[in-house]
């Protein structure tokens, strides 16, 4: 099968490889059943995206002269094409020579080649019969649901009935008051103008590089971080710049070089306990990155969620609180720290961008989340939420001691290598060279617990098949000691292979 591509051409190249394919067929030169090469093999051959490939094959489906099938491929298939029976009606005939859209082709191939195996695991935090050390989700213990059935009869009942189920464009006033003063505990001095209110920090991202992100811009990240973020820059139009860390995060010393050759619109970090490493940046380090920032006018983006949860260190200001300039948009999301699944997240920014957010909101949202918003405001007002950090503090460091001590047992078996989390809510463990995290996870699923391998956080996923990352603040103590015994098992199994 000869392709010939024209990359000048005003036609896209995915309708070009499938035109020469068909005209391929219908001379004969390739004939029913014909395999048709993978999606990978003939990107190889024709060095294109994979995804032009599965746009070419989509729209000759489209056509009726290809099929697939599961682990069989793509194969040529004539059988839509051939000749109607002289006793069909001319109606069954129609319908079968019926064109399907090509919705592959339609797509935008950001969102074609959306990488989603960190989501499937992540929604297997809910699967009933499920262990999941997989999800970022805030510990159940602090908040209870007879509590907080009673919260939602207090917020109905309330004077505030013309509130109901519906909230401005940038967020609760009130609740962006309580903000205000919760921010205030933390050493950022704002008002409720600098405040835009999100369902979480995933949202946040979006409307943050859907506002300032130009197609071709470079962003400088951590690497590692949660993909959640690198897919929202790509998605967007953006480059990334992955900076390395070490075990205090992000490592500045050639960051400036690389300012000045690269010229990055962003520099995002995320601050207080690495998702999914655990560390947390130095006060200097901190400080480093906020002098760039002034000396190149670059914005900073400062993702600070488990900052509440410290456990054998004192909390580290923020770079928000240390910008005098207005440089750094700040991001804060109650998703560790309020009852799972109704937290809200913020953003604390310069007003001008906190306005083109409301006008945002208005286009893409037109009735911002209520319930939260309302919960989260009730305890905030009767300084529930102060009082339940010291208690989240708690359960998740019992649960962090749990995990590490079962582990210890086994660690040196299975060469193991971890740093105990001074806070936050993943254990990030290094693998022995003989064991691979997808193997392990694969084991692990058979046996009804599941996790993340490390490489999904890792943009090129070039790296982290030695890496997992486990999550101990949303189970219980007692799935805990059955994950970890469900985690040896299958090392085990591993280590006999």
């Amino acid at each position: 099968m000869k392709i010939n591509i024209d990359k000048e051409s005003k036609i896209p190249v995915y309708l070009q490889i499938a035109d020469q394919i068909k005209a391929q067929v219908l001379k004969g030169t390739i004939t029913g059943g014909y395999a048709l090469p993978s999606e990978r093999i003939l990107a190889a051959e024709l060095d294109v995206h994979r995804n032009t490939i599965t746009k070419a094959y989509h729209e000759l489906k489209a056509e009726g002269l290809v099929s697939s099938s599961q682990g069989k491929g793509y194969r040529i298939d004539l059988r839509q094409k051939e000749e109607k029976a002289a006793d069909e009606p001319d109606e069954t005939a129609a319908k079968r020579l019926r064109k399907s859209v090509n919705w592959e082709a339609l797509m935008r191939d950001e969102y074609a080649v959306f990488d989603s195996e960190f989501d499937a695991i992540y929604s297997k935090s809910f699967d009933s019969g499920v262990i999941s050390f997989g999800g970022g989700v805030a510990a159940r213990e602090p908040y209870k649901a007879e509590e907080l059935a009673d919260t939602f009869e207090s917020i109905f009942k309330s004077d505030r009935k013309e509130a109901y189920f519906y909230a401005p464009y940038q967020g609760d006033p009130e609740l962006r008051k309580e903000i205000v003063k919760f921010m205030a505990t933390k050493g950022i001095k704002v008002d409720p103008g600098n405040i835009q209110i999100f369902s979480e920090n995933n949202q946040a991202i979006d409307f943050i590089m859907s506002l300032m992100l130009r197609k071709g811009d470079k962003v400088l990240i951590e690497e590692t971080t949660s993909p959640d973020v690198f897919r929202t820059i790509r998605v967007a139009g953006g480059e990334l710049l992955t900076i390395p860390m070490d075990e205090d995060g992000i490592i500045c010393d050639n960051l400036e070089a690389l300012i000045e050759s690269e010229k990055p619109a962003f520099i995002y970090v995320g601050s207080s306990f690495n998702n999914p490493t655990g560390a947390i940046l130095p006060l200097e380090r901190r400080q480093k990155l906020l002098d760039l920032s002034y000396k190149y006018r670059i914005p900073i983006i400062e993702e600070d969620e488990g900052s509440e949860l410290y456990y054998d260190i004192e909390p580290v200001p923020s770079i928000k609180s240390m910008d005098t300039g207005d440089n750094v948009i700040y991001m804060y999301s109650l998703s560790l720290t309020m009852v799972p699944g109704a937290g809200i997240s913020f953003v604390v920014a310069d007003k001008n961008i906190i306005r083109r957010f409301g006008d945002m909101m208005s286009l893409r949202l037109s009735n911002p989340e209520w319930a939260a918003q309302m919960v989260t405001l009730e305890y905030m007002k009767k300084g529930v939420f102060a009082e339940r950090l010291d208690l989240f503090r708690r359960v998740c460091r019992e649960k962090r001691d749990l995990m590490c001590e079962l582990i210890d047992r086994f660690a040196d078996e299975y060469e193991l290598e971890y740093s105990r989390p001074k806070g936050g809510v993943y254990l990030w463990i290094k693998l022995p060279h003989w064991i691979n995290a997808r193997r392990l996870l694969e084991q692990t699923q058979k046996l009804g617990m599941t996790f993340v391998p490390g490489r999904l956080f890792y943009p090129q996923k070039a790296h982290g098949d030695d890496h997992i990352r486990l999550n101990f603040s949303y189970p219980s103590l007692q799935q805990i000691c059955n994950g970890v015994e469900i985690l040896e098992t299958a090392l085990a199994h591993e280590k006999t292979k």
